[in-house]
């Protein structure tokens, strides 16, 4: 995952957090630092950078190993590369709050477009109006758009 051939390296603690994205090394010397002190098994989530430079999202599940007497030999886990999972929710979360958006600038425009043909106004000043009204009675200017709308299909329908 790392980019290395197997047994072409000795894995160490400072090579593995040379591959830390510079972002997460502070939380993941946090983790090192809280198995060390209370030698508790640990997952986290972060980014590692690989020999090509790609940016890999992973979960890290692992546990100190001790020797006889207690002391600290080392950490060892595993790794689960989630990039693919990681990059399509955030894909997913992205085009839910673009649609989202769009919905609310339909419904605003709309308004708009109601006031532009009511009063002989250009969008601007269609816009500054909503603006206006919102400030006014503190309410949301989707809100205020949302009542116009909906007050003109009541008088349609």
């Amino acid at each position: 995952m790392h980019g290395y051939e197997p047994g072409s390296i000795t894995p160490t603690a400072e090579l593995l957090l040379q591959h830390k994205h510079p972002d997460d090394k502070p939380t993941i010397a946090e983790v090192i630092e809280q198995v060390r002190r209370h030698g508790a098994a640990f997952s986290s989530r972060h980014r590692i950078i690989d020999t090509n430079g790609d940016v890999h999202v992973v979960v890290v599940v692992g546990d100190r190993f001790s020797a006889s007497d207690g002391r600290l030999l080392g950490i060892g886990g595993f790794y689960i590369d989630i990039t693919d999972q990681f990059d399509a929710d955030l894909q997913r979360h992205l085009s839910d709050a673009l649609m989202a958006v769009d919905s609310r600038r339909a419904v605003i425009n709309q308004a708009m477009g109601v006031l532009m043909l009511r009063y002989g106004v250009d969008s601007d000043s269609a816009f500054d109006l909503l603006v206006k009204q919102s400030q006014e009675s503190n309410i949301k200017l989707r809100d205020i758009a949302e009542s116009l709308v909906a007050g003109l299909e009541t008088q349609d329908g």
